[in-house]
């Protein structure tokens, strides 16, 4: 057997062409994707899980298929994870110890009538 040949079929060659290459880089050079589904019942997209794809389509496309198999969704959201920006748990207490001292941006001092859904 040729150092060309590959040792599972015996005829692909290995040398001169970047196919060996393009299967292990490939997958590691797509972007992170966030997946986001809402349900059936629920009206918010909830965070369900992350994937690897080429853009934003076929991002769509893996999230159906992975994310929804049951039907679980009736909406999609796909956002690519470097556009993502968030505040960390360690930023807690700064970020939104602020808000604790305006007690009417609270909804307990409000009677919301019944006929308003989701609330």
């Amino acid at each position: 057997m040729s150092a060309e040949t590959t040792p599972s079929t015996g005829a692909a060659p290995t040398t001169g062409t970047d196919a060996g290459a393009q299967k292990q880089g490939v997958r590691g050079e797509w972007p992170l994707y966030e997946v986001f589904v809402r349900g059936k019942r629920g009206l918010n997209h909830v965070h369900v899980g992350s994937l690897h794809a080429p853009d934003e389509q076929m991002a769509l496309r893996h999230a159906r298929d992975v994310y929804t198999r049951r039907n679980e969704g009736v909406s999609i959201w796909v956002v690519r994870s470097s556009t993502i920006t968030a505040s960390s748990p360690a930023e807690k207490d700064p970020m939104f110890a602020p808000a604790g001292d305006k007690v009417y941006r609270h909804p307990t001092f409000y009677d919301i009538p019944d006929d308003v859904p989701h609330m």
